[in-house]
């Protein structure tokens, strides 16, 4: 089957591609700019586009003749109706699906475990699926991240009937998916340029939560998720709750390489999923205990900046719910440290409507220094009236005593010229702030966390 993949460089699209390469199939794809992941994916087999989409790249995909079109144009949930490549293979009668389309197809086929939740979902999915490893039960696995034990990727092929897989609530995508056990983490706010407001977060949560079959399973933590109790007050599925308050809880806190709350309460999530699966809890500690993270989770070096020896932390946090509890989870594990803080907002909307949790949260944070580059823009899901009412200058200003430097380039320049060694800077955001490590030429090496 020949599958053509717009977008094919986002973290979820590509593990999808990923999935279909290695069935066999033959894959192109288009993205704006290459990456890591493009390049892996050349190095898998699949034919890349780099640049502006454009309808020529399904010719050429095609050897130019129409007759040889893809079978199937799967396309990013950011790609827009009037992008070219996606309207020409419409005119031409290419069946076209958007991914959460096109990952829903696959969860039918599969006994799938999907998590779900406003922040955490790709550490629980991370933590499932090395259970399900160590418990030989071989899983496929699409996870919105890349991992040292799938060889840096965001996929892993496996043999049996299970299917791992992160649920975004992002347009409610998770309501293409038909899972057997659903784990949702946390409902918070956002994506509130969709949603409007929390009540009609929960009631898509709830939507979800009925795709389970009668015998299907929901990991929830009940403190969090009292108000899907009140959407399905006579479920058919099995509910399986976690806490902070269970007893193993303390043993987990004390295993798990990386510090934190939420950590611990994704522990705990992995741990109830495990159990309604029948594996035992040596096995599920086992795994627990050997977690070291994934790409952009808590992600932790020893660095060299001019010759300064400094401890470098790359995190995903693009919330405020996410960066309150990664920052107070990095001065729990360095209380006598300096920490300083590199945060580039991840999408205008976001930051337009959640503006106030990001001065409450950016106010108190326990950290010496903070510094915000520029908003990182998402294409296809901004509004140019909302990026003329918003911006990091603004966001700097409400938040005392934070410094605003518009690009990576500058707070590069800044910070080689301000660190004095041993201090502890922190990389967090979603966009392509990690690169700032580069920008630094950071000399590092892995920390044993």
């Amino acid at each position: 089957m020949k599958i053509h993949f717009i977008g094919i460089g986002g973290i979820g699209v590509s593990a999808l591609a990923k999935y279909y390469l290695k069935r066999g199939d033959r894959v192109s794809g288009s993205d704006l700019a290459s990456s890591e992941i493009t390049d892996q994916l050349k190095k898998m087999g699949a034919k890349i586009f780099i640049g502006p989409h454009k309808t020529l790249n399904l010719k050429l995909c095609a050897r130019l003749s129409l007759a040889q079109l893809p079978e199937l144009v799967i396309h990013s949930p950011a790609v827009t109706p009037d992008n070219p490549e996606l309207r020409a293979a419409r005119k031409w009668g290419v069946k076209c699906q958007s991914y959460p389309e096109a990952l829903g197809q696959l969860t039918k086929n599969y006994f799938t475990i999907a998590v779900a939740g406003t922040h955490g979902k790709g550490t629980t999915t991370a933590l499932i699926s090395l259970i399900l490893i160590k418990a030989g039960l071989d899983p496929t696995v699409i996870i919105g991240t890349k991992m040292k034990e799938f060889g840096d990727s965001n996929f892993r092929a496996g043999k049996s009937k299970y299917l791992v897989i992160e649920a975004d609530e992002y347009k409610e995508s998770f309501l293409n998916y038909w899972p057997k056990a659903i784990v949702i983490t946390t409902i918070d706010k956002d994506h509130l340029d969709y949603f409007k407001n929390f009540a009609n977060i929960i009631k898509a949560f709830a939507k979800f939560v009925k795709h389970l079959p009668n015998n299907g399973t929901l990991v929830i933590n009940p403190n969090d998720q009292v108000p899907i109790s009140n959407e399905i007050p006579n479920p058919n599925f099995q509910t399986r709750k976690y806490s902070l308050a269970q007893k193993e809880a303390k043993k987990l806190k004390k295993i798990l390489k990386i510090p934190g709350e939420h950590i611990l309460a994704d522990a705990l999530a992995a741990l109830a999923l495990a159990r309604s699966l029948k594996i035992p809890d040596r096995i599920s500690f086992k795994a627990l205990a050997e977690y070291r993270g994934a790409w952009r989770r808590f992600e932790t070096k020893q660095s060299l900046v001019n010759n300064l020896k400094i401890t470098l932390i790359n995190d995903y946090a693009h919330h405020p719910t996410e960066i309150d509890v990664t920052l107070k989870a990095v001065r729990q594990k360095y209380p006598k440290k300096q920490i300083w803080c590199v945060f580039q907002p991840h999408q205008y909307k976001r930051t337009f409507y959640l503006f106030k949790d990001f001065v409450r949260v950016l106010s108190k944070a326990p950290i010496n220094k903070l510094i915000l580059v520029d908003i990182y823009s998402v294409a296809g899901r901004e509004s140019e009236s909302i990026k003329k009412k918003v911006s990091s200058e603004k966001l700097a200003k409400a938040v005392s005593g934070t410094l605003c430097i518009k690009t990576l380039a500058k707070a590069a320049k800044y910070l080689k010229e301000s660190l004095k060694g041993n201090e502890v800077l922190v990389i967090m955001g979603a966009g392509d702030v990690y690169n700032l490590a580069s920008l630094l030429t950071l000399k590092s090496k892995k920390e044993n966390i």
